[in-house]
């Protein structure tokens, strides 16, 4: 008997969640699906134990735990792609609740070629009443959240709290920012990469998930992370003006240094081939999505 391949993986990382990771894993499993997935839990350094329960709980032998160092929010996701088996790929935060059919849902436009990459209406478990319909970026380049719309739309940015891609096309970008610090601008990254590669990015408004929205991170991340990040990515694929505007953006600390962190870990080579692969400019997506910045 030959073992039948997952056709979607689901990637949660997962860092000091308590008790959101088992609430997650009971959700996805009483939800009903006609597709065969796997699940991956990635371990990021955790201190609370958080993923524990999974030695003595009844979805152990449908779980494959990874566990990494503190490689933070993007690596941790690339980590869990690695030994993924699926052709399709979801990313999900390890704090959700899901609906009946929301994978089968999410993935029709996907297999009908209407999009290259998806994401889900992302509502809160506490508010249910107050949903988000994937984002944009404003004049500071931070995120706000869409309106709703009817149908299969467009979107400047996917939220990584749950995202579909396909394997293929995340190894063709070169998954998420493997140079990025603990936690910033992963999923803003990944979108533009995407859009500027030429793939198309959308949301499914007709699915949704239930998103633990939290005030404040279980895990230490410090604002030079956060404008490190910030600055790899402008390196990689804004012009020069834009780049001088993500500096202006960096207050507390010096932008100077920053930016030197950023330049010896090599984003310039990077950037060079980012700039040769890409079908379209920057210019062209902050004109697309009318982002003022």
């Amino acid at each position: 008997m030959t073992h039948k391949k997952p056709q979607v993986s689901i990637i949660f990382p997962a860092k000091n969640e308590g008790e959101n990771v088992q609430s997650t894993l009971d959700s996805l499993f009483n939800t009903k699906t006609n597709i065969k997935f796997e699940t991956i839990i990635v371990d990021d350094g955790s201190t609370d134990g958080c993923c524990d329960f999974l030695k003595n709980n009844p979805w152990k032998n449908q779980v494959k735990l990874v566990r990494t160092t503190g490689v933070g929010a993007a690596n941790a996701r690339n980590s869990g792609s690695n030994i993924a088996e699926g052709e399709y790929l979801i990313f999900c935060d390890a704090h959700l609740n899901f609906e009946n059919w929301w994978i089968d849902r999410l993935l029709q436009p996907i297999l009908t070629g209407k999009t290259d990459v998806v994401s889900p209406a992302i509502a809160s478990i506490t508010e249910p009443d107050k949903v988000g319909y994937g984002m944009s970026l404003n004049h500071l380049l931070k995120v706000y959240w869409n309106k709703k719309r009817s149908n299969l739309f467009e979107t400047a940015v996917l939220p990584g709290g749950c995202l579909l891609i396909p394997k293929k096309v995340f190894n063709d970008v070169g998954g998420f920012e493997s140079g990025f610090k603990t936690w910033g601008h992963e999923d803003v990254e990944l979108s533009i990469k995407l859009w500027l590669f030429g793939y198309r990015c959308t949301i499914q408004p007709n699915v949704k998930v239930f998103h633990l929205f939290r005030k404040s991170h279980p895990y230490h991340v410090s604002n030079d992370d956060i404008y490190y990040n910030l600055l790899r990515l402008a390196y990689s694929h804004f012009n020069q003006m834009r780049i001088q505007k993500c500096k202006k953006l960096i207050k507390q600390t010096n932008p100077l240094k920053i930016e030197k962190l950023v330049i010896q870990d090599g984003v310039k080579l990077q950037r060079q081939l980012y700039f040769e692969k890409r079908k379209f400019d920057d210019n062209w997506y902050f004109n697309k999505f009318n982002i003022p910045f």
